[in-house]
């Protein structure tokens, strides 16, 4: 199957990013690219396993900056999380990962927020930041504001931070307000 190419850019800083989208009955699997100039500069690879019901599986965050190249990999484990190789108990019952440098995982939550305007869906999340390679625990909220938008509410590591969200008919954000827009190249 060929995948779907989508591209972001970042609306905060230079950035760019590619993704390559794989959907089949049996799962969802994603490739990405992030360029961005932001805190020195740095180029991020991330691979995404979903199952059918775009729940992620498994993810690895590969960063390369001035400081050098290291790997992360986020693994589902029951109802708790292996963060290379290792459980985290503190990632116990996180229902999603969310990493930093993308819109693309804002897309697993968004698929099950309530379609009526006004509904709402609060979850927490395994949040990767990816400059850091880092995980932490976090909470988010999703507000359904209608058809293709929502509002995005950070309860957690980032507490304050609000963003709407426009997306398309697979919940794949179009603009992400403050960060990300979808580009389609020229041709």
């Amino acid at each position: 199957m060929t995948p779907k190419i989508l591209f972001w850019r970042r609306t905060d800083v230079e950035g760019l990013e590619r993704l390559a989208l794989t959907v089949t009955p049996q799962g969802v699997t994603a490739e990405s690219t992030v360029l961005c100039l932001e805190d020195g500069g740095f180029r991020i690879d991330h691979r995404w396993e979903l199952d059918g019901g775009w729940r992620a599986q498994r993810v690895t965050v590969e960063r390369r900056n001035a400081q050098g190249h290291g790997v992360l990999r986020l693994e589902r484990a029951g109802r708790g999380w292996l963060v290379d190789g290792i459980p985290r108990a503190d990632l116990v019952g996180a229902e999603e990962p969310d990493l930093s440098v993308t819109p693309f995982c804002n897309t697993f939550p968004i698929r099950r927020a309530p379609r009526q305007a006004g509904g709402r869906l609060t979850l927490d999340t395994a949040f990767i930041d990816g400059a850091a390679l880092t995980v932490t625990r976090s909470k988010q909220r999703y507000e359904r504001l209608g058809p293709g938008r929502l509002r995005y509410v950070d309860l957690g590591v980032s507490a304050g931070f609000e963003a709407d969200l426009e997306v398309d008919d697979e919940g794949l954000v179009l603009q992400y307000e403050q960060l990300f827009e979808r580009v389609t190249p020229p041709g």
